[in-house]
């Protein structure tokens, strides 16, 4: 799978840092690359980063390079999307999910 600059890899040891600095809503899916529906979600994290650029950061975490870091927010199944905002986790979802949907839960945030 190609890596995108507008949904890129993120490292368990940038995520605090990361997660702090940013000014507006964070979206983190913890995916992994063997699994099926993260695939099937890639393009439309892509498309939700492209069309909501300059205010929501979507970043990607392989749960099996972050074991420890997916397990402190509870992540028991893939894909699973957290949205940050202020360093804070707000919510999750679990699952695949429309363009839509995800436009409506980034906006939660606001």
């Amino acid at each position: 799978m190609p890596i995108s600059p507008r949904v890129a890899p993120l490292q368990a040891s940038e995520f605090d840092t990361f997660i702090n600095q940013q000014a507006g809503p964070v979206v983190i899916d913890f995916w992994a690359p063997w699994c099926g529906p993260c695939r099937a979600l890639a393009p439309t994290l892509e498309r939700l980063a492209e069309n909501l650029e300059g205010v929501v950061a979507v970043r990607k975490i392989n749960v099996d390079e972050a074991a420890e870091l997916a397990s402190a927010f509870g992540v028991r199944s893939i894909p699973t999307l957290i949205l940050f905002k202020d360093g804070q986790a707000l919510s999750q979802v679990v699952g695949s999910q429309t363009e839509s949907e995800l436009v409506k839960w980034v906006g939660s945030a606001f």
